[in-house]
């Protein structure tokens, strides 16, 4: 520290370049891992929904809403803003991102609330918007989860502590040493009889002791351990992502790597959420038909009449779709029950589409 530039300069540089290689690696990683999550956002914004504004409906985007707009939902939807049920029917909403339940409620004129994130399992309707944004109560909600601040990690707390730990015995060291280099010039000034006369170089001297003293205290502290620990939670971060789960700061790796307790809480049963129709009675016989075979031996043993009224009663009688989706599968929209049902008549060997388009011919 006294050698002047360049020589003295190497301590500092270096502890200078550990310090900004540690911060280097950290933002690199929490930044790549923001690009993922500003993707998945986009991905996100791109819901559109069904509204009536200014007498005209349109399509617009859930965060182009306005209060005072008419959203039109039907099965299947997740309600954008909260608002009032203005007309519809069956309407069934699932509250369970909200309150947990798993139960459906009911609702239309007498329970006209429709909340912000909650999802259209039944029935259709129109809703009056009347709050959107952070004003809905899911908004109040993310609001009071995020009020919290950051705490620290069980990881910073333990690093925390062994720093100060650290510190404490360094610092005592180098009082100590630094008081026997001053004891020792003042005992050689005393046995010299000039204790009272000082000149420069032994000022020169004391700075010397004092600079041993303050390079005990940052040699005492290593400067590797923050980027060795940073380095480690990059690279949980990576086997993380090859196993298709996204970080987005890297304290969260070791945070769910301490977590000694997982609590979790389910309502009801847990279900595969897949209904399906394992007995029938048709024409007075009850069969199981649970399976593709037992379904074709209950479409041969009853007449085409009876098989053809009970095809036309499942295709025309539900709100429930058959679709074919991007990957050219067919796929089933609805209710549980409505599903189940259609699968049934699928496995008779009925055509959603062809059932559909004679009956509006």
């Amino acid at each position: 520290m006294t050698e002047g530039w360049p020589k003295g300069a190497h301590d500092g540089l270096g502890i200078v370049a550990s310090i900004l290689l540690v911060v280097f690696v950290t933002a690199t990683s929490d930044y790549k891992q923001s690009l993922q999550f500003k993707d998945l956002e986009k991905e996100k914004k791109k819901i559109t929904v069904q509204v009536t504004r200014d007498g005209f409906r349109q399509k617009l985007s859930i965060y182009d809403l306005l209060p005072g707009d008419i959203v039109h939902l039907s099965i299947g939807d997740l309600v954008p803003a909260d608002g009032l049920f203005v007309s519809g029917f069956s309407v069934l909403i699932n509250e369970s991102s909200l309150t947990g339940e798993s139960e459906p409620v009911n609702v239309n004129s007498v329970n006209p609330f429709l909340l912000s994130g909650t999802k259209v399992q039944d029935g259709s309707c129109k809703m009056l918007v009347t709050t959107v944004g952070m004003r809905t109560q899911w908004g109040k909600l993310m609001a009071t989860l995020s009020e919290g601040g950051d705490d620290e990690t069980p990881l910073q707390v333990k690093l925390n502590g062994v720093a100060t730990i650290i510190g404490k015995i360094g610092l005592f060291f180098a009082v100590v040493t630094f008081a026997v280099l001053v004891q020792g010039l003042f005992s050689r000034k005393l046995q010299e009889g000039s204790h009272l006369i000082w000149s420069g170089d032994e000022a020169l001297e004391i700075l010397e002791f004092f600079a041993i003293a303050v390079t005990i205290v940052v040699v005492a502290v290593p400067e590797g351990l923050p980027l060795a620990v940073t380095l480690s939670l990059a690279f949980a971060m990576k086997k993380m992502m090859n196993d298709r789960a996204l970080v987005r700061h890297l304290a969260a790796c070791e945070t769910m790597g301490s977590a000694t307790t997982i609590c979790s809480d389910k309502t009801g049963t847990l279900t595969t959420n897949h209904m399906t129709v394992v007995k029938a009675c048709i024409c007075g016989k009850i069969k199981d038909v649970g399976t593709s075979e037992g379904a074709s031996n209950l479409s041969s043993e009853i007449p085409d009449s009876s098989l053809r009224v009970l095809l036309q009663s499942i295709f025309n009688n539900t709100g429930g779709e058959v679709v074919t989706n991007k990957d050219g599968k067919i796929e089933l929209l609805g209710t549980p029950t409505e599903t189940a049902i259609l699968e049934f008549g699928m496995l008779l060997g009925g055509d959603f589409k062809a059932e559909r388009k004679h009956q509006r011919l």
